[in-house]
């Protein structure tokens, strides 16, 4: 068996006892690469000979000594392109420094590896806004990966990384980890420092891991997470370790089914997994609690007002002419900055910056953004009075499974509808996951996995951790 198929677990034993070394990995992972990428699209770019330098001197003793991680292409990376998938950056900027979740793998012996498709600066949830590369579903290649951390998924699921770096504004790590049969893990919001993280809604991004197990992804949360004085909203609070516990089972845990996520509009057939899903979790001992979230349906309205009002602003620096590519003479400095952006941002960056510009224009923002901030408290209020009675909260993480490529290409409401059951999580700034709880077949007769979504409070990664290795070993 390839080494590219086991997880950060395994190949921490074997790595230990010496029976290989970190540039075996590598070359595994190579292999795969040039077995898959072609059909399945996750990369964009890898450089494997500067891995492989780092492969050369990783320090072993270190919890993810010699692993090779796979790294969005929103995340910079010194020395190593930063896209976001964009036509606006290809070519045209190369990180110099380390985000901080790279400083921090790096520290704990981790090699970051290979830049990861994604939605055009994470906007979109099927990965077709990419406008470098099309990425498909690992499990049927006419389908989508989810997105907009297809890359950072589909690479897991093909087992073309062994886990991945992906970042979340709406539900784009668990959304695609639940197409692509992966863990996908959110963390609280302040949990992981965003400082190198290209900003799309910057009260909403978060970056967390997709790995192969519930475990992968506790150690990776315990790598990158912590407190970091480069971003001001990452909080200085304890960082425990979050694999403790994982093994404690569920017995005597309070899980709360929000009514409003369990009405009409989800497949029956993932409906069934779920439910599944559940009923294991109620054998091993956890008490199930009917609760409410009464402003659910306020969730896509209100998502969809703050983050396009807040990527409106963030992509406001590129214009041409800090960063990015621009247009060749230019009749003026206005010429230049609206060519290079119609030139270089693609149809659904368009469409979220005219949307929140539009929201944040004199005589809109008290009717639209300041409102929606409103319902945005309400909405965390919701979670925090439910968390009064449950430890952890179970649910869909998506309506159906994973889509037909190009199914909603001119449908962007029903792309957005999709998201319905992540969203929440970044407005209330709660942590979330998704573990693969089964799988459906399709009508070409392909098997496609189901995730369920477990949401715990604020700081709460411990308790969804041990729920989702629950649901894990159920599976």
């Amino acid at each position: 068996m390839s080494l590219a198929t086991e997880s950060i677990t395994s190949l921490r034993a074997k790595l230990t006892s010496r029976e290989i070394q970190p540039g075996d990995i590598l070359d595994a992972l190579a292999s795969s690469i040039d077995q898959k990428n072609d059909s399945v699209g996750a990369y964009l770019s890898y450089d494997l000979e500067s891995a492989k330098q780092e492969a050369n001197t990783a320090d072993l003793s270190k919890p993810l000594g010699g692993i090779p991680i796979a790294i969005k292409d929103n995340i910079n990376v010194k020395g190593l392109p930063t896209t976001c998938a964009s036509k606006f950056l290809d070519g045209a900027y190369t990180s110099p420094y380390d985000a901080t979740v790279i400083r921090k793998l790096r520290d704990a012996g981790a090699i970051p590896f290979g830049r990861a498709n994604m939605d055009e600066f994470a906007m979109g949830s099927t990965t077709e806004n990419s406008a470098l590369g099309t990425t498909t579903n690992p499990h049927d290649p006419a389908r989508t990966p989810g997105g907009s951390s297809g890359g950072s998924a589909a690479a897991v699921a093909s087992d073309t990384a062994i886990a991945a770096l992906g970042s979340d504004t709406g539900g784009s790590i668990r959304q695609p980890a639940s197409h692509c049969g992966v863990v996908g893990l959110k963390p609280s919001y302040g949990r992981v420092s965003r400082y190198g993280l290209v900003a799309f809604a910057s009260s909403l991004d978060q970056i967390g891991p997709l790995s192969k197990s519930v475990e992968d992804a506790a150690l990776v949360l315990n790598a990158i997470s912590g407190y970091d004085t480069a971003d001001s909203t990452c909080l200085n609070e304890e960082v425990p370790d979050f694999t403790q516990g994982l093994n404690d089972g569920v017995k005597g845990m309070k899980l709360g089914l929000p009514k409003e996520y369990f009405g009409e509009g989800i497949d029956p057939a993932v409906r069934q997994k779920i439910d599944q899903a559940i009923s294991g979790l109620e054998a091993q001992g956890a008490e199930l609690v009917e609760i409410s979230l009464p402003h659910t349906a306020y969730n896509v309205a209100t998502y969809y007002i703050i983050a396009p009002a807040e990527a409106s602003s963030n992509l406001s620096r590129f214009d041409g002419v800090r960063y990015g590519n621009r247009v060749e003479k230019p009749e003026d400095i206005l010429d230049l900055y609206r060519r290079s952006r119609e030139g270089g941002f693609g149809p659904e960056v368009k469409r979220r910056i005219i949307l929140g510009t539009y929201v944040l224009s004199s005589g809109y923002y008290d009717a639209y953004y300041n409102r929606a901030q409103k319902v945005r408290t309400l909405i965390r209020k919701d979670f925090q009075d439910a968390y009064q009675n449950v430890d952890a909260i179970l649910s869909p993480v998506t309506p159906s499974a994973a889509p037909l490529l190009g199914a909603d290409k001119d449908d962007p409401l029903q792309q957005y509808l999709a998201d319905i059951y992540t969203l929440s999580a970044n407005l209330a700034g709660i942590c979330g996951i998704s573990v693969p709880c089964g799988k459906v077949a399709s009508d070409n007769g392909t098997q496609l996995p189901v995730g369920l979504q477990i949401l715990g409070p604020h700081m709460g990664e411990q308790n969804i951790l041990r729920v989702a290795r629950a649901a894990e070993q159920q599976a």
